[in-house]
């Protein structure tokens, strides 16, 4: 196929004579980490080559709206596009509109493309949940269907620079913020979105470190791309989000960063992408494509020899529009902290596979991880957390995801067997076990149930 029948959305880069054309791309398991003197070389990114449209798999429609958040997470969605992959799989006009904060993208899935809205994209959790209940839609029931996890990690809590050096980090004093409670300072602490995983993790950081997030702190919900500035006037204390803005208050000499998620849980899952499920159910067909280009795009993005170009990309104005310095460095997994460094591409942002195995496939066990933790802050009552398991297997279609890794060559050993992970183990040595999530709740210190 050439150039011209890739009709790139209005929100990609244009291409120009000088670009390289790119076979397709379809690399099969992890790629590892590649010798960082062998970069991409960043420009105008090239298009996936040829198509991957089979007679008979041709996309009811060719345009899908996908919201995205300036942060790390949204990558696979502006590189799958930048990149050609959604074209690549027939859907040729698709608009990946950034929101403006977490409460417009959930106001614009409610009101879908049809109102002016979008049609999914990426998500917080359990944000799909919560919409499809209506628990932060009005009570309106916005049914939703989770298709991938977009990534693991690429986050962290960024502390304001008058804490330093005053045991505010990975382990953090209780006593200390006592003080500043008894002192009529009380630490304040924001998130992105209330009651999910910024939030999660902002509160699990505190708990198991003995300090109670709904008494010994004042919590505030502020949208990612004010943080920074926000920081620098002196309204918080601390705030949790995406890269880039933890790292950009180190660079900018307004803080450090206490700790990255990754430290938090390592091989964590962070954020998803999820469609309306009326949407995904008229168009099936075009509902694979998007998840496929977006599949093909978190491969891309975990080869770090694609991370300059992506670092290129993702700086862009219309995407982040921050300088690549402050994407770059913590991309390939060297982290200043501002007390200490971190050089380890693990602990960076990752898309296709870590650790522990896929990041891309959404195991059902983090979903009721995410769930369980809600019930534990009375987010969710106890009659919404008794049908927890049910709510997931209707809004988590990880039967999708096994079609879709299959049809695009993803080896047998890549495709989890099981729909939970195991046991998982956080920084404060507690365990979940999705077969006994009562345990966990049992274990836990602070808690509202």
């Amino acid at each position: 196929m050439s150039r011209k029948n890739l009709a790139l959305s209005r929100r990609k880069f244009v291409l120009t004579a000088s670009a390289t054309a790119m076979s397709s791309i379809l690399l099969k398991g992890c790629l590892g980490n590649p010798p960082e003197d062998k970069p991409a070389v960043s420009g105008s990114p090239t298009v996936a080559a040829g198509s991957a449209v089979k007679a008979g798999e041709e996309p009811e429609v060719k345009t899908a709206k996908l919201g995205y958040l300036p942060i790390v997470e949204s990558a696979p969605l502006i590189i799958a596009s930048a990149k050609g992959f959604f074209a690549k799989y027939g859907m040729t006009d698709v608009k990946v509109e950034k929101q403006a904060n977490w409460g417009a993208a959930r106001d614009n899935v409610k009101i879908g493309s049809g109102g002016g809205g979008i049609d999914g994209g990426q998500w917080q959790m359990p944000m799909p949940y919560l919409i499809t209940e209506g628990i932060i839609t009005d009570g309106a029931k916005i049914p939703m269907y989770i298709l991938c996890q977009l990534n693991t990690q690429g986050n962290g809590i960024a502390i304001a620079n008058k804490h330093k050096g005053k045991n505010v980090g990975l382990k953090a004093d209780p006593k200390y913020f006592a003080d500043l409670k008894a002192s009529g300072n009380r630490f304040k602490a924001a998130y992105t979105f209330p009651k999910a995983n910024q939030d999660f993790w902002i509160r699990y950081w505190l708990a198991g470190n003995g300090i109670d997030p709904d008494s010994e702190v004042d919590l505030l919900t502020v949208p990612a791309s004010q943080t920074v500035a926000d920081m620098k006037r002196g309204a918080m204390d601390a705030f949790s989000t995406g890269d880039p803005w933890p790292y950009r208050i180190v660079a900018d000499d307004i803080g450090f960063i206490s700790a990255l998620t990754s430290e938090l849980w390592q091989a964590h899952p962070e954020e998803y992408f999820a469609v309306r499920q009326d949407w995904a159910d008229k168009h099936p067909k075009a509902t694979k494509a998007l998840l496929k280009a977006i599949m093909e795009a978190q491969q891309w993005c975990d080869d770090f020899r694609n991370r300059k170009e992506m670092t290129a990309i993702l700086a862009q104005r219309e995407y982040f529009g921050v300088p690549e310095k402050v994407l770059e460095e913590p991309l390939m997994g060297k982290y200043n902290l501002g007390e200490r460094t971190i050089d380890d591409q693990q602990q960076s942002v990752l898309y296709w596979k870590d650790k522990r195995g896929s990041v891309s496939y959404p195991y059902q066990s983090h979903d009721l991880w995410f769930l369980t933790e809600s019930h534990r802050w009375n987010f969710l009552d106890k009659g919404q957390y008794e049908s927890a398991k049910a709510l997931i297997s209707k809004v988590n279609r990880e039967d999708i995801w096994k079609q879709c890794a299959q049809e695009i060559g993803v080896p047998a050993s890549d495709i989890p067997s099981d729909k939970s992970r195991g046991i998982e183990e956080f920084f404060d040595g507690v365990k979940f076990d999705p077969a006994n999530p009562e345990a966990y709740l049992s274990s836990l210190k602070i808690k509202r149930v």
